[in-house]
């Protein structure tokens, strides 16, 4: 290999670490996701079931901000759900890096006849991008269902706006 072929190699090994750092910290942060969502979910069943409507965050936010505005409902409709966005299109994007880094070693090893390290950088990497995958899954039909409540919200307080 050339130099700078090298380089770039020894380079993209450092990136494995914080890489799997984050695909565990988005991992985890879907998995608390998840429990407030289900929370919610049942929260707004049993409204439901007893013929209650479920408290309007947005109605709560529009009386705390003076001169509210669509504007502002709808920059705070952006924010509540932007982590889970994040979340869910940036991880599976980390999952391919974390599959592609150990596969440089595990195709070195396999041209070695090392089968022992093969396959540990492809459980490595493997084990990445499900990883990442769940994380997604999970945060993309969070973000889905919460995207509904709260433009049904924003629907039901918009005729408020500007009182």
């Amino acid at each position: 290999m050339s130099f700078i072929e090298l380089s770039l190699y020894e380079v993209t090994k450092y990136f494995l670490t914080p890489v799997l750092l984050l695909i565990i910290a988005m991992f985890l942060y879907a998995f608390f996701m998840f429990g407030i969502f289900l929370m919610e979910l049942a929260q707004r069943m049993w409204a439901n079931s007893q013929q209650q409507t479920y408290p309007n965050r947005l109605d709560s936010y529009r009386k705390s901000i003076k001169n509210c505005t669509i504007e502002d409902m709808e920059l705070f409709i952006l924010k509540q759900l932007e982590p889970l966005k994040i979340v869910s299109r940036a991880s599976p994007m980390l999952g391919l890096v974390a599959t592609m880094i150990p596969m440089g070693p595990a195709l070195l090893s396999l041209t070695e006849g090392n089968s022992r390290n093969v396959s540990e950088n492809l459980v490595v990497a493997f084990s990445a991008v499900i990883t990442a995958l769940l994380a997604a899954s999970i945060t993309f039909v969070i973000l889905t269902v919460r995207r509904r409540w709260l433009l049904t919200e924003l629907r039901a307080v918009s005729p408020l706006i500007g009182e």
